[in-house]
């Protein structure tokens, strides 16, 4: 079994499960953080997990193993991003755990709600840190905005419209293909649902309304759903093409989040008596670092789950994701 026990002074080493363009953005967003490394990547193609250490050589010394399970094994990796297609995310995942591994996984973190029910089980068993890569909760915008609204609330948020739609999207990306679980809900989706999730809580009814492309997968939806806390309206596609901000209601006031909302860098609060505020908060490294150094930290604290991007929330999003395919008629091969 791996050592467990890590120092706030710990260098955590990486290993890439898949190479492809998140695996390649991971890489790059790993440059910039501090007390993080590169240490292996495997892929199913041995060409391109290559040319992605070749890549990175100038900052990481990085090996590529021929196996998945070379790479798990290793007592010189210490936490894993699962970046593969979302079809072979609860695998990965479930394997790596096993091997003593801590666990970022890419969104979603699997397909549907009983493989993520059956991937947690195995990280609770294994004593090991699992979190969805979720990325806006961990942006500077998003931090500053729920510091601005803790210290001057809209009141009680009962509202939560968010979506973006991408016509623009290439014919051979995986989000259309029905084979590894791709489509409009799985590939955009997840992140309007993490908004409505992180602000009003889990669902307890989801209406959707949509259609499904050529290849078998959703091209566009539409929910309207009611949580804990409030109502929210979301869409996502990849047949149209628009805008991507999101707005944030409450009883004394509301936020916009402006386009792209996932990639947060401005919002504008305005309240009932007529203040507004402006918030801007660039970001550097891709983005992707600010959830890893978040990651880091917690296995160096020797925490098994984020308090911000919580299991409870992965699990609520995924049943959205669910009873969103159920109201389409779409169940994917893996399932």
């Amino acid at each position: 079994m791996k050592h467990t026990q890590f120092s706030h002074a710990s260098t955590i080493r990486w290993g890439i499960v898949g190479a492809g363009r998140i695996a390649r953005r991971f890489a790059q967003s790993l440059a910039h953080v501090d007390g993080a490394t590169l240490a292996g990547i495997w892929s199913r193609r041995a060409a391109p997990a290559a040319a992605l250490a070749s890549e990175f050589a100038a900052q990481f010394h990085t090996e590529t193993f021929a196996s998945v399970d070379a790479l798990l094994a290793s007592e010189q990796i210490d936490a894993v991003y699962i970046a593969t297609m979302q079809d072979s995310h609860a695998h990965y995942a479930s394997a790596a755990l096993e091997a003593g591994c801590h666990v970022l996984c890419e969104k979603p973190a699997t397909v549907n709600r009983a493989q993520l029910e059956r991937v947690l089980k195995v990280a609770h068993t294994s004593q090991r840190l699992f979190m969805e890569a979720m990325k806006p909760p961990f942006y500077p915008l998003y931090r500053k905005l729920r510091e601005q609204l803790a210290a001057d609330p809209i009141g009680d948020v009962g509202l939560v419209r968010a979506g973006c739609a991408m016509s623009n999207v290439a014919p051979d990306h995986p989000a259309f293909s029905f084979e590894h679980a791709g489509g409009a809900l799985l590939d955009i989706g997840v992140y309007e649902m993490f908004l409505a999730v992180d602000w009003l809580g889990a669902p307890l009814d989801v209406q959707t309304i949509g259609r499904l492309g050529p290849t078998g997968v959703d091209t566009f939806a539409s929910l309207n759903s009611q949580h804990e806390r409030g109502i929210a309206q979301l869409f996502c596609g990849l047949d149209l093409h628009g805008r991507g901000d999101a707005l944030i209601a409450g009883t004394r006031g509301h936020v916009t989040i402006h386009e792209n909302w996932w990639n947060p860098v401005r919002a504008t609060v305005r309240y009932t008596d007529g203040r507004v505020v402006e918030l801007d908060a660039p970001f550097d490294g891709g983005g992707l670092n600010y959830e890893t150094a978040h990651f880091c930290e917690l296995i160096r604290a020797g925490a098994l789950e984020s308090p911000v991007m919580t299991h409870a929330k992965s699990l609520a999003m995924i049943e959205m994701a669910d009873r969103a395919r159920a109201a389409l008629g779409l169940k994917f091969a893996c399932e």
